[in-house]
């Protein structure tokens, strides 16, 4: 009897638990605005990306580019916070649709693809699929972010 408890108690715990030590902000409320642009985040989901701050505070944007200008003018747009109180960077990669750490896909800039606010960076899984990317759709640029900065990379190298 006291086995079937604990295994209750245990399966309780996991399904309380485990949603909220998943990867990842949850997806903008629909009241959620960008900080840079003052566009409404939610209706454009395709292109959500997060900052995330170590207090649980979280900054919604409507892509990758305006996250980018929000985290090199940090002073500007958050007076006081510093790089270090950001707990993760999250962007929406484009062939999944689905919110990624900004370390772990590559920017595709001056492409053909368009974002809610026209020119914009895609975020795309996977050094080879990024660079297949930049051919079929006329890009200009690979950059990648490691967390500090976004660098451009020579393209196949």
């Amino acid at each position: 009897m006291s086995m079937r408890i604990l295994i209750s108690v245990l399966l309780t715990l996991l399904l309380t638990v485990a949603p909220a030590l998943a990867d990842g902000p949850p997806p903008p409320g629909a009241k959620d605005r960008c900080p840079v642009c003052g566009m409404f985040v939610a209706p454009h989901a395709n292109w959500v990306s997060v900052i995330q701050f170590k207090d649980g505070a979280k900054v919604y944007f409507d892509g990758p580019k305006d996250l980018f200008t929000f985290f090199q003018n940090l002073a500007k747009y958050r007076p006081g916070a510093k790089a270090e109180d950001i707990s993760g960077v999250y962007v929406t990669e484009y062939y999944s649709t689905k919110l990624m750490k900004a370390e772990e896909v590559y920017f595709v800039g001056g492409s053909d693809v368009k974002g809610p606010m026209g020119d914009e960076l895609v975020a795309i899984r996977g050094r080879d699929q990024a660079e297949t990317f930049l051919k079929d759709h006329a890009g200009k640029k690979l950059l990648q972010f490691d967390g500090k900065s976004l660098t451009e990379l020579s393209a196949a190298q």
